[in-house]
C-alpha cells in the first residue's frame, strides 16, 4: 500500500516535529512516525465504509419516501439503482472489511449527521444523476460509475475533509495516496465475486518497513555531521537562514545516499527536489540541487558513497 515518496513525506514530518520542540526523544518522535503511518490504514477503512454509508443513506432515504403519509409515486416504486450496484453491494457484504474495521475501531457511527450532508450533496452531482437516469446495466457500469463517483465526487467533498482533519492531523498529506488505494482495490472486485481483496499497510516481502526504519535513525544519527557538510557547502548562507524542511530534506538525503546502496543518486537527488517544491519555498528546490549535487560530489570522491549496480552512482 505504501510508496517510498510517501514514507519518505511521513519521515519529513516526523523530523520537523522532532527538530520543532528542540530536538526531543528520539524514541517518542520514532514512536510518533509509526503512529501516522499506522494511521493512514485507518483512513483506507474509513474511506470505504463512507462508501457503504453512501448505500445506506440510500436505503434509508427509499423507506423515509414509502413511510410517507402520502407517498408519491416516485416514493412507492423508487429507483434502486444506487443501492444495488453490484461492486457497492461486496463492499457492504464485506466480511474482511467488517473485520479490519472491527480491528481499527473505525465507524461512522458518531459522524452520521456528516454522512448524510455528504450523501445529500452527492446525489446533487450530474455524474449520479446521469447514472440513475441511465438504462444501462451490467457490472462493468456499475463498477466504472462508483470509481467515478468516489474519484470526482466523494473525496473532493469539503466537509469529508474538515473531518478528515478533526480526526488525525497525521491525514493532511495523506488523502491523495490512501484514495489511489481504495481505488485500486475496487478496481480488483470482478463480477461473480462476493468479497473484496483489501491491500495490507505493509507487503510480507517488502522491505519499505527497514527503509523507513533506517533512513530516520541514521539521518538523526548523522545529524550533526551532514550539518557541517550543508554549512561548508552552502558558504554563503548563514545555517540560520536556510528553512528548516530545507535542512532536514538535505539530511535525509545526503543519510539516504549513504545508507542504501541500491537507490542510485540521480533518485535521490530528484525525490528530495521534488519534495522541496510542495513542502518549502519557490527557490528551495534549486538551493537544494545545488547543495546536494556539491557534496554527492564530495562524499563519492571521500568513499563515503557506495553502489552496488550499474549506473546507481549518477
Amino acid at each position: 500500500m505504501l510508496n517510498r515518496r510517501h514514507l519518505r513525506i511521513k519521515i519529513m514530518q516526523a523530523l520537523f516535529a522532532h527538530y520543532t520542540v528542540g530536538e526531543g526523544d528520539a524514541k517518542r518522535s520514532e514512536d510518533a512516525l509509526w503512529y501516522s503511518v499506522d494511521k493512514m490504514y485507518e483512513m483506507y477503512i474509513y474511506l470505504f465504509l463512507l462508501i457503504v454509508e453512501m448505500q445506506e443513506a440510500a436505503i434509508e432515504r427509499i423507506e423515509a419516501g414509502r413511510n410517507k403519509k402520502l407517498p408519491s409515486e416516485e416514493d412507492l416504486h423508487p429507483n434502486t439503482k444506487f443501492v444495488t450496484n453490484r461492486p457497492l453491494r461486496v463492499l457492504a457484504n464485506s466480511k474482511a472489511l467488517r473485520s479490519a474495521a472491527e480491528a481499527t475501531g473505525v465507524t461512522w457511527t458518531e459522524n452520521k449527521d456528516v454522512v448524510k450532508k455528504i450523501f445529500k450533496e452527492l446525489i446533487e452531482t450530474e455524474d449520479y444523476k446521469e447514472y440513475m437516469s441511465s438504462e444501462e446495466r451490467g457490472f462493468a457500469h456499475d463498477r466504472e460509475f462508483l470509481l467515478r463517483f468516489f474519484k470526482r465526487h466523494m473525496i473532493n467533498v469539503e466537509l469529508l475533509h474538515d473531518t478528515f482533519e478533526e480526526k488525525s492531523i497525521f491525514w493532511n498529506d495523506d488523502l491523495d495516496l490512501v484514495s489511489s488505494m481504495v481505488i485500486k482495490t475496487i478496481k480488483t472486485i470482478e463480477e461473480g465475486e462476493d468479497e473484496v481483496d483489501l491491500l495490507p499497510l505493509w507487503k510480507e516481502t517488502d522491505d519499505e518497513r527497514e527503509f523507513t526504519e533506517q533512513l530516520f535513525r541514521k539521518t538523526l544519527a548523522n545529524g550533526e555531521e551532514s550539518e557541517e557538510l550543508i554549512k561548508e557547502a552552502a558558504k554563503n548562507w548563514e545555517l540560520e537562514r536556510i528553512a528548516l524542511m530545507d535542512t532536514i530534506m538535505m539530511k535525509m538525503a545526503l543519510a539516504e545516499s549513504q545508507t542504501f546502496e541500491s537507490i542510485p543518486l540521480k533518485v535521490t537527488l530528484n525525490e528530495y527536489i521534488e519534495l522541496s517544491k510542495y513542502y518549502s519555498t519557490p527557490k528551495s528546490n534549486g538551493f537544494i540541487n545545488g547543495v546536494l549535487d556539491q557534496l554527492f560530489a564530495k562524499l563519492k570522491e571521500d568513499g563515503k558513497i557506495k553502489k552496488i549496480g550499474r549506473g546507481l552512482m549518477q
